[in-house]
C-alpha cells in the first residue's frame, strides 16, 4: 500500500455541538464524525447510535446529563457499523434496539467490520479497550415499532434501503423531527462501501414524505427548518448519484475498478472534495459502486486484508 487511508492521519479532536432541534431532542454533532440523537420523555430518554467507544459514548452522556436527569431506557441503532454501536455498554440502556436486518448483519459480518474500522479510525477507536464485544439488542422488528417515553410517542421504521441494507429511523410526530442515521448526510461525504445505490433515492423520497421539520443526520450539522432538510435531502441524493452513474457507464463498457475510480473523481471532486471524509469514503464508494453496477445483490464484507488489497488495487 503506497499510502494509508486519508482517516488513518486524521487525529485531530473535533468541536462537539449539542442543539436542540425541537423540544426535548437535541443532536450531538462534532464536525463530520458520527452523530449521536437524544429524545427526552416524560420520565425516560432514549438515545439514537452508541458512537464508536464508551469513552466517546460518555461524551454524549455528559451533554445529556446537561439538560436532563432522567434515565437512559432505549439506545436506538440505526444500523450494525462499529463506529455506531460499539459504545452501547457506557449507557447501561436495559433496552437495545436495531432493526432486524442489522441484526443478522451484526452476526454475519460485525466482527470483520469492527477489524477494519478499526485499522480506518484510530483516533474514533482511542480507548478501544474498554469494549466488552460486539454489540447486540435486546430488542428488533421487522418494518416498524412504536415506543412510549410516557407520552411521548418515537416511531422506529425500516423505509429501505440506503447506507446499508438495515438502516432504520427514529420520527417523533409530535415535533415532526426525524433521527436519520447515515441515510441523509449534510456536507458529510456518504459513506457508500455497504450501501445500495438504487435503492437510496426512494429511501430518501420516503423520508422527504414526511416533512420533517429537522433532521438529525447522520454526520455534519443539525438540520434545522424544511430548507436545510431539503438542501441536505438533495445534496445526499446529488452524492449518491454523482457516484454511482459514472461507475455504471464504466461497468458497461468493460472498464476497471481504477477506471472507476478515476470517472468518479472527475464526477465528484470539484463537487465534494471539502465535505468532511471524502477522501476516506471515496476508495470504498467506488468498490461498492462498481459491485452493484456488476450485479452484485449484496455488498461484500469488508475486512482489514480486503481494505489493503482495494486500496492497492486504486494506487496501483
Amino acid at each position: 500500500m503506497t499510502k494509508k487511508f486519508a482517516s488513518a492521519g486524521d487525529m485531530a479532536e473535533k468541536e462537539i455541538s449539542f442543539t436542540e432541534i425541537g423540544r426535548d431532542l437535541w443532536a450531538f454533532t462534532a464536525e463530520g464524525d458520527p452523530n449521536s440523537g437524544v429524545i427526552i420523555g416524560d420520565d425516560s430518554v432514549m438515545i439514537i447510535e452508541a458512537q464508536a467507544t464508551p469513552r466517546l459514548a460518555n461524551k454524549v452522556i455528559e451533554k445529556v446529563r446537561s439538560v436532563t436527569e432522567k434515565p437512559i431506557s432505549h439506545l436506538v441503532l440505526t444500523h450494525y457499523h462499529a463506529v455506531r454501536v460499539l459504545g452501547a455498554s457506557a449507557y447501561n440502556a436495559p433496552t437495545v434496539i436495531m432493526g432486524d436486518a442489522a441484526r443478522a448483519m451484526v452476526e454475519e459480518r460485525g466482527a470483520e467490520d469492527w477489524a477494519s474500522e478499526f485499522e480506518r479510525f484510530p483516533r474514533l477507536f482511542q480507548g478501544h479497550e474498554s469494549i466488552p464485544g460486539l454489540t447486540y439488542p435486546t430488542t428488533t422488528f421487522s418494518e416498524r415499532m412504536t415506543v412510549y417515553l410516557g407520552k411521548r410517542r418515537v416511531d422506529l421504521m425500516h423505509l429501505g434501503r440506503a447506507h446499508t441494507a438495515g438502516d432504520i429511523v427514529a420520527w417523533v410526530p409530535d415535533e415532526e423531527v426525524m433521527f436519520t442515521g447515515d441515510i441523509v448526510e449534510y456536507h458529510s461525504a456518504c459513506y457508500c462501501g455497504d450501501g445500495h445505490f438504487e435503492d437510496w433515492g426512494d429511501t430518501l423520497d420516503m423520508i422527504r414524505s414526511f416533512d420533517p421539520q429537522a433532521i438529525a443526520p447522520g454526520r455534519g450539522d443539525a438540520l434545522i427548518g424544511l430548507d436545510m432538510v431539503e438542501a441536505a435531502i438533495d445534496c445526499t441524493r446529488d452524492f449518491v448519484e454523482s457516484t454511482y452513474r459514472p461507475v455504471t457507464k464504466v461497468v458497461a463498457r468493460g472498464g476497471t475498478l481504477k477506471e472507476a475510480w478515476e470517472a468518479v473523481r472527475a464526477e465528484c471532486d470539484d463537487k465534494f472534495k471539502d465535505f468532511a471524509i471524502y477522501e476516506h469514503c471515496l476508495p470504498f464508494n467506488v468498490a461498492r459502486a462498481f459491485d452493484e453496477a456488476r450485479g452484485i445483490e449484496t455488498p461484500r464484507i469488508w475486512t482489514a486484508e480486503r481494505d489493503a488489497e482495494m486500496w492497492a488495487q486504486l494506487q496501483g
